[in-house]
């Protein structure tokens, strides 16, 4: 989901020991969203196709949309398969993040994303509370184990979504592919999410700006809430005002509590998170959505390397924002 917008529209105005790197960009279309690698070098040393390639490679692991994909394989089986890299990776991190969270992050939670229609097939209607109990001993990151070079499952049944983690993955692989080609100053998105290393020729650190709700924003216009400057990192977001849909009266958000079964609902609308790389983030800005304002930020104090900012609806409505102390010291 996209909540972040890049600010890279700025004129360089080169220093003269940097004057002979140029701006060169590659976007596209991947994930369901759009993607843009931005580095800053002497010469365009990548093309489109090497990306292109990359990204290939990871929806044949990650994609649970590609019948093909590894994670489909799994997803289809009895016990479970062999994963490649990006699939081990992948599913290590999300159960050590699971473990840190108590279980706020899962990515078990696959039965329950199809129940409320927002997997990869269409749903007739609504599940009620008996379909949730039912599918309920099918979620749990206790349910899978990496072990021996295999992906193990306790039940046919269980499934896996790496949706709330894969795009900050693959932003983590786009830019240890350009460090690998001597790329030193760069900034890759996809999907909103973002990691960067190094300056823009000017000198000056890459400009991020967070989005997001704010009172008296009209329906469905969110402005730049934050400007941040970074010099290395991963900044990535997850919210509940984007990916939605009404059912009567009741708005059904895309994220699960993987304990209750049900949609989030709690007083955040969106969580953006700073890490050193955007898997991590990634998985947390999910996690502390599903926390809650007051638990995310207890949960955040026993945690340097993560700082977040946080959009929320106060008990009378109003929309306000708050940050912890790191986050901060990025918006300056």
């Amino acid at each position: 989901m996209r909540f972040l917008l890049l600010l890279l529209f700025s004129p360089l105005f080169f220093l003269p020991k940097q004057s002979e790197l140029k701006q060169f960009q590659i976007r596209g279309l991947a994930q369901g969203t759009s993607y843009q690698v931005t580095y800053y070098a002497k010469d365009s040393s990548l093309n489109k196709a090497q990306i292109t390639s990359v990204l290939a490679q990871i929806d044949s692991s990650l994609s649970i949309y590609k019948p093909y994909s590894l994670i489909s394989q799994f997803n289809r089986s009895a016990t479970g398969i062999r994963p490649d890299r990006h699939l081990r990776k992948v599913v290590k991190k999300a159960q050590q993040v699971s473990r840190k969270t108590g279980g706020a992050f899962d990515i078990t939670v696959l039965p329950l994303v199809q129940a409320w229609g927002f997997g990869a097939t269409p749903v007739p209607a609504l599940p009620d509370t008996a379909a949730i109990q039912d599918l309920l001993p099918c979620v749990g990151a206790d349910k899978i184990h990496l072990s021996r070079g295999q992906l193990r499952k306790d039940a046919p049944c269980v499934q896996i979504d790496v949706n709330g983690i894969a795009q900050g993955y693959t932003v983590d692989v786009l830019a240890d592919f350009l460090e690998k080609n001597g790329i030193r100053d760069y900034l890759v998105e996809l999907g909103g999410e973002i990691r960067v290393k190094g300056r823009k020729p000017d000198g000056k650190p890459m400009a991020i700006g967070i989005e997001g709700p704010s009172a008296g924003s009209p329906g469905d216009a969110y402005p730049i809430q934050k400007i941040i400057r970074l010099e290395k990192g991963a900044i990535t977001s997850s919210g509940n005002y984007r990916k939605f849909y009404q059912s009567g009266s009741r708005k059904i958000s895309h994220l699960i509590d993987p304990k209750t079964g049900f949609p989030l609902d709690n007083e955040l609308i969106s969580v953006t998170v700073w890490a050193g790389d955007a898997m991590t983030a990634d998985a947390y800005d999910n996690a502390l959505m599903g926390m809650g304002l007051e638990k995310a930020f207890a949960y955040l104090r026993g945690q340097k390397e993560l700082q977040a900012y946080f959009i929320y609806r106060q008990a009378d409505g109003a929309v306000a924002d708050t940050a912890t102390a790191g986050f901060y010291r990025l918006m300056k």
